[in-house]
């Protein structure tokens, strides 16, 4: 708790330094040369003697309010992204400020969003993130611009503002690599059928996998369907189907996984012993509920949402620039959780 009878000379005379030197530490003055031991001696005894710097005249003086915003497409509502807000919001604790959430639809016309933004810029926060249930390229409202801003989990269709994405790339690898370390070299794809981004790149690194393992890349099967329950039913019973059927299956998500699982079952096949399953998500609720517990690939979505607060706060305060950033989207890892769902295949 700070203690309002503490002034700022108090913490002066406790720290053994000036009064100037105390409101360049606790306000963070990028350009003040004070030493690691003095900073640490001067945010020492704000704490002891309970002094918090004071919000308004903060604000009156640096035109800052301490708030940022984050408008929400969907992911307020959908419980395998909501860790970006949970990542966004505790980063920004970290610095001091705080987080107002608006949340919109992926389907709002652009007025409906630009409006949404307006009453973001209303509340006179300082800067804004712009995130997406999905990672998949979007059309932003103008006024974005207003602030500093950084788009979670998307990238702007002109490429024009900062962003930081998962490394589909990468994660689809690590999932067909499970497979062939296992020694399956029969392996099938249950893909998504939405044209964004994930769609495109797992589907390629499935089949670059495949190819630098010395098989045939292209032949590989692949079924598309909705990227839900049913959708991965669907697609795993054509595919389950074949005459030379696959013995290792990656799926487009997890949920798409838990589909292919209830076709396993009906066609007699246990998992992991006729088929190994992996899968692409790590919703919690899913992955490690199913029987047996589903090796998927991590989407980084606390560590978006902490990454992009993160940048954002230091472009607020003029310790970086995100025009530069904004020349390529950041890429952020997507490691593979092993659960039991992948064996070898049998003989």
């Amino acid at each position: 708790m700070t203690n309002k009878n503490i002034g700022i000379k108090d913490v002066a005379v406790a720290a053994g330094v000036s009064v100037t030197t105390v409101s360049h530490v606790l306000n963070e003055v990028s350009y003040a040369r004070i030493s690691p031991e003095t900073r640490d001696k001067v945010k020492s005894a704000a704490e002891q003697l309970g002094y918090g710097p004071n919000r308004l005249a903060q604000a009156l003086r640096t035109q800052r309010t301490g708030m940022l915003g984050l408008v929400s497409e969907d992911i307020a509502t959908t419980p395998h992204a909501g860790r970006i807000i949970l990542g966004a919001d505790e980063a920004a604790k970290a610095r001091g400020y705080g987080l107002m959430i608006i949340n919109t639809s992926g389907s709002a016309s652009l007025e409906s969003r630009r409006a949404d933004v307006d009453a973001l810029l209303e509340r006179r926060v300082d800067g804004i993130l712009y995130a997406t249930m999905y990672h998949r390229n979007v059309e932003l409202p103008a006024n974005l611009g207003s602030v500093p801003s950084v788009l979670v989990d998307s990238v702007a269709k002109g490429g024009n503002i900062t962003a930081v994405i998962p490394d589909e790339d990468g994660g689809a690898r690590a999932a067909v690599g499970a497979l062939l370390e296992a020694g399956h070299t029969r392996v099938g794809f249950i893909n998504n059928t939405d044209d964004v981004p994930a769609t495109r790149e797992r589907l390629q690194a499935f089949r670059t996998m495949l190819t630098e393992a010395g098989l045939d890349g292209d032949a590989a099967p692949v079924e598309s369907e909705v990227s839900e329950v049913h959708g991965g039913y669907e697609a795993a019973r054509r595919i389950l189907a074949r005459e030379d059927r696959p013995t290792g299956l990656f799926c487009y998500n997890d949920r798409m996984a838990m589909g292919a699982y209830r076709a396993a079952a009906e066609l007699g096949l246990s998992i992991p012993g006729d088929l190994s399953v992996v899968g692409f998500d790590d919703q919690e609720l899913i992955a490690a509920n199913l029987h047996p517990g589903l090796t998927t690939v991590a989407l980084p979505h606390y560590e978006m949402g902490a990454w992009a607060t993160e940048h954002l706060i230091d472009a607020v305060e003029g310790k970086t620039d995100l025009t530069l950033m904004a020349l390529h989207p950041t890429i952020l890892g997507c490691p593979l959780v092993r659960r039991d769902s992948i064996a070898a295949p049998r003989p």
